[in-house]
């Protein structure tokens, strides 16, 4: 007789800064020998399968839904999905998550270029950056919410992207639709959400999308691009809104999309998925969301080499994900290999690369600011950067 067990560790790169613990890794290991004096727990380590967060056959990836048929990433796609989009005019997006500022800011954190003390926003534009990402949360406070201050509520967001404004840098907005991390391990459904029927959630993610932006607009500082939950590959707002009933995902994600369109109208859509390096599984995504008239502009990749696979793994991946869908690309997360992830979003086919985001760089990952807040010298790669990539 054979027993097979599973063990979930999680490993969260965004709660590092925070709380330490970890994100979705599932190791699958056959415990075998059975015999009538006992269990024999050796380890059949030859068959162990690690399995990433993007992979088709994740543990975690949901059955089939009830009615429309999921699509296969190895079926054709629709003339519709691979028609090509022409090539993107304008400055190549370099972009910061800088999220956790706020909250540095008020706990005394200063930064510094040169030794010259200076806003962080001001320092960023100086070394080329054009675009700054904020993360919003239902309601932080809530119990086992983000943050019991409100950091990354839609007040604190608001005085973020009012400080954007000033600058002169672009605005990304990231909804988490869950009042503390969501990921591809945790989609938490908001305390407030959690006794609705599915058509009072959809109702609900559609009221607070266009409030959320209409309170941007109302003072000036409407999001350039809107992203529609964060990281899911595999769903939002569990349980209503995961693939194993995709049209049911579908759905929650058209409320927010329709959302932000009741509010602005011009803002672009994003959708982010945790499969830089994950070929197939993109293809799942898009071919799905897709299949059910979800219309968006932009897919979003994160792309971490210890989830996400070799620099070769996103170049081909998003090489073919360009030639296939008429979406552009942004690789709205990293932090390791800056050349080379820019390079690659760059030089995709057509202009489909219009950028990138790299995640928490004041703190997290491969910063360039040091514990006392001044510039490293890594951040003059992003001058650089904005040089080559914007040659007319």
């Amino acid at each position: 007789m054979k027993w097979y067990l599973i063990l979930s560790i999680e490993l969260d790169h965004e709660e590092l800064f925070m709380r330490n613990s970890l994100k979705s890794i599932w190791i699958v290991g056959l415990l075998s020998a059975f015999v009538w004096s006992g269990v024999n727990t050796s380890w059949a380590t030859n068959e162990w399968t690690i399995v990433g967060d993007c992979d088709p056959a994740f543990p975690d990836r949901p059955s089939a839904p009830k009615t429309q048929a999921p699509v296969s990433a190895k079926q054709t796609p629709t003339q519709s999905q691979v028609a090509p989009a022409p090539a993107t005019a304008g400055t190549f997006i370099l972009g910061a998550d800088i999220s956790f500022v706020q909250q540095q800011e008020d706990e005394g954190r200063t930064f510094k270029d040169n030794g010259v003390q200076k806003d962080i926003f001001d320092i960023l534009k100086g070394h080329g950056f054009n675009y700054i990402r904020l993360r919003i949360f239902h309601n932080p406070k809530a119990p086992n919410g983000y943050s019991q201050k409100g950091y990354c509520d839609l007040p604190h967001t608001l005085q973020m992207a009012r400080r954007i404004k000033t600058s002169g840098e672009k605005f990304l907005l990231d909804f988490h639709y869950s009042d503390t991390w969501a990921d591809p391990g945790k989609q938490s459904k908001p305390l407030a959400w959690q006794n609705l029927s599915f058509d009072e959630l959809a109702k609900a993610i559609q009221d607070y999308t266009r409030e959320v932006i209409a309170a941007f607009k109302g003072q000036g500082t409407p999001p350039d691009i809107v992203q529609i939950g964060n990281e899911i590959d595999q769903g939002f707002i569990w349980p209503d809104g995961r693939p194993r009933d995709w049209d049911k995902f579908a759905a929650l994600i058209k409320a927010g999309i329709k959302g932000v369109k009741d509010a602005e109208p011009s803002a672009k859509i994003m959708l982010h998925i945790a499969c830089g390096g994950q070929n197939e599984a993109s293809r799942t995504f898009m071919d799905n969301v897709l299949a059910r008239g979800v219309e968006f502009d932009i897919l979003g990749q994160s792309y971490y080499p210890r989830w996400h696979g070799s620099l070769d793994d996103l170049r081909n991946n998003l090489k073919d994900l360009a030639g296939r869908y008429k979406q552009d690309m942004i690789v709205v997360e990293y932090s390791q290999y800056k050349r080379q992830v820019n390079d690659i979003v760059h030089n995709l086919p057509n202009g489909k690369g219009l950028g990138t985001f790299i995640w928490e760089p004041t703190s997290w990952g491969e910063a360039f600011f040091d514990k006392d807040g001044n510039t490293l010298p890594e951040i003059d790669l992003y001058a650089q950067m904005a040089a080559d990539y914007n040659k007319k």
